[in-house]
């Protein structure tokens, strides 16, 4: 066990000490998509934009919310929310699409988990650029709380690595995984505060909230760009999924990892 160990977290710091090599993986994904294409990568901006526009007109009359009130709301909502569903559905097919690569070279298996969580965080950042005309609508003021995003998005990063890890793993072995992740993220979607306040189901539901966790990942991201802080709870919350995923994700690396290339 002890040796398996060592070789497991061998392959974890190679694999992280390697960002040169899941980066360019990332950014060459992308590239990929996109190729021949003349706007290129900023057609996922084009993309995020006509959502969040058309939708937050539709809704915004249909709850009858102030606009200036609602759109940054849907835009931050449905960024991080697009990003968090992308790397929980990606990292489910992370090692079957890299099984060219684990059967031909000795690589770091993590390094295909951080390829997904780094493709991502590119769209995410590509899709940033649509919300700043929303900022300049609604009139948002950024002040110091805004620096909280950082933060957020560090606990974001490695409850991605560390989930992601786990997916990818259980996606290698159980192919019916994947299914069952798409179908059970489009559930949460709907139960997750993206288009609709959490006033809405304040009181007597407020439990279905209280125990998303994608709600409280929104919420790192949402609360200081709409000039508060991430609640005492929601830190919590998400630093505690953090240090679960890590011991399952540890043990079950410890355990399979030299299975996995069989199961590619």
């Amino acid at each position: 066990m002890g040796l398996r160990f060592n070789l497991a977290s061998h392959d974890i710091i190679t694999g992280i000490a390697g960002w040169r090599i899941w980066l360019l993986l990332a950014w060459q994904d992308i590239r990929l998509r996109y190729r021949r294409s003349i706007l290129g990568p900023f057609w996922i901006t084009i993309s995020m934009a006509i959502s969040v526009y058309s939708l937050g007109f539709l809704y915004g009359h249909l709850f009858k919310i102030d606009l200036h009130q609602y759109f940054p709301f849907l835009a931050i909502g449905l960024l991080v929310w697009t990003l968090i569903n992308a790397i929980v559905t990606d990292s489910t097919n992370a090692l079957i699409e890299a099984g060219g690569y684990l059967r031909q070279i000795k690589m770091p298996t993590i390094i295909f988990i951080l390829r997904v969580v780094a493709r991502n965080f590119i769209i995410f950042a590509h899709n940033l650029v649509a919300i700043i005309p929303i900022v300049i609508f609604c009139g948002m003021s950024l002040g110091w709380h805004t620096f909280a995003v950082f933060y957020g998005l560090v606990i974001i990063i490695i409850n991605a690595v560390v989930y992601g890890l786990i997916l990818g793993m259980l996606g290698a072995k159980y192919r019916d995984i994947a299914q069952v992740i798409t179908s059970l993220m489009q559930v949460i979607f709907f139960v997750t505060p993206v288009m609709w306040m959490p006033k809405i189901l304040a009181g007597q539901y407020g439990y279905v909230i209280t125990l998303n966790p994608f709600a409280q990942f929104i919420e790192l991201i949402r609360a200081p760009i709409m000039g508060g802080w991430p609640s005492q709870y929601c830190i919590v919350m998400t630093l505690v999924l953090f240090l679960v995923g890590f011991v399952i994700a540890t043990i079950m690396f410890v355990r399979i990892r030299h299975r996995i290339i069989y199961w590619l």
